[in-house]
């Protein structure tokens, strides 16, 4: 096996470190397979990150191993490697990369970066964003043609208020739609435009869709709009995901996605879509649109139910009880299994949505979290909250900066 591979890429050579490493065991994609994909949709995979700062999701033992967050650039790196400094609310700064070109996009895929998550900002102004995203996530149960007609109805909500909608499979559940904005507005106000949206679809679709903060609260379509908070990145365009067949975050037409299927764009298919059809979102520079229309719909719809902030105990308003703490999802589901097995009468009641798989931001790394809403379950059957399953601690070992 090789220990490397010198690619020659944009006029510089870059190095594929075991390029036989198998990210995809499934598919039996390597690494160097990975980095040829991102080669051959470089033009659209470059419009999705091109000079925005990107957290690296890094993959350094393939795709059955949990992935670490990494913020700060490394520091043994190209002197054609880019960096922006960003400052977080710990107080915290990170010089993150910027990837400008495909010799940048291939050296940052060879650091094990499966897919590609840059913030929603241009290096050149970091307090800005110039798109709006919205992530439709799907609770458990949801059908395929549920999300595409929660889709169709946030495209016209964006429309209405005179934005352009580009849509795109998210690779994995649910599906993204990105709109470009003028970098006018600081993140609060981006976020409040990307909720209002949400609040909007929920208006226009309430038996589809939701806007609800509270996961235990949801039903059909969740319209994510924190994914517009400061410090939030999404897969971006063309991203391969971590999914056994190697799925893509695809861009598509309007007209292509009433009848998509996510299970058809893979690093085996896209790379013949893109030389065949070309990008879908080629045209999406200039048309950059204004918030004005959706900050003034916030204003009519008035405030909406506060999101979660600091330490506080929020009251939940459904039965919840708490299953695993868990560093990785597979040892968060075996506890779940256990919790099964020992309550096979209360397992009967429940519904696909009322088992509560989260992941959650660490340091570096997501940990997971399970809980069970017992709202199908009768009152007299309900079990009590019980030691974790799990009971893994993601912050143990950590400091904070004063002040935090």
């Amino acid at each position: 096996m090789p220990k490397s591979q010198v690619l020659e890429v944009a006029g510089r050579e870059v190095t594929v470190t075991n390029p036989d490493k198998m990210v995809f065991p499934s598919g039996g994609h390597t690494k160097l397979d990975l980095v040829r994909y991102y080669l051959s949709v470089a033009d659209g995979a470059l419009r999705g990150v091109a000079g925005r700062p990107m957290i690296l999701k890094r993959f350094v033992k393939g795709i059955d191993e949990e992935a670490f967050f990494q913020k700060r650039a490394p520091a043994t790196r190209p002197d054609w490697i880019e960096v922006a400094r960003l400052h977080y609310a710990s107080g915290r700064s990170a010089d993150e990369v910027v990837v400008r070109d495909a010799a940048q996009l291939a050296w940052v895929v060879n650091l094990g970066c499966v897919d590609l998550n840059p913030h929603p900002v241009l290096a050149e102004d970091l307090d800005h964003p110039d798109e709006l995203r919205i992530d439709l996530d799907p609770v458990p149960g949801v059908p395929w043609g549920q999300i595409v007609e929660v889709a169709l109805v946030a495209k016209e909500v964006l429309e209405d208020h005179g934005l352009t909608a580009w849509p795109k499979t998210s690779g994995s559940r649910g599906f993204h739609i990105y709109t470009r904005i003028d970098p006018r507005w600081p993140y609060r106000d981006v976020r409040l435009a990307a909720e209002t949206v949400a609040r909007e679809v929920e208006n226009r679709a309430p038996d589809l869709a939701t806007s609800r903060w509270w996961k235990e609260e949801r039903q059909g379509v969740f319209v994510d709009f924190n994914q517009n908070a400061k410090d939030r990145t999404i897969a971006s365009a063309y991203s391969v995901r971590p999914t056994a067949d190697a799925r893509v975050s695809t861009p598509l037409t309007w007209d292509e996605v009433p009848g998509c299927r996510p299970a058809e764009y893979t690093v085996a298919t896209v790379p013949e879509r893109f030389a065949a059809i070309g990008d879908p979102w080629a045209d999406l520079e200039g048309t950059a649109g204004s918030l004005e229309p959706l900050l003034e719909l916030a204003d009519r719809l008035g405030p909406a139910e506060k999101p979660p902030k600091g330490t506080g105990r929020r009251q939940p308003t459904m039965p919840l009880i708490e299953i695993a703490r868990a560093r990785t999802k597979d040892e968060a589901l075996a506890g779940l299994d256990r919790w099964k097995a020992r309550h096979p009468d209360v397992v009967r009641h429940l519904e696909p949505a009322d088992i509560l798989t989260d992941g959650m931001r660490g340091r570096s790394s997501v940990w997971y979290r399970v809980r069970v809403n017992l709202q199908h379950v009768p009152e007299g059957e309900r079990p009590p909250q019980e030691p974790l399953e799990v009971d893994y601690d993601p912050w143990a070992g950590a400091s904070w900066p004063e002040g935090r």
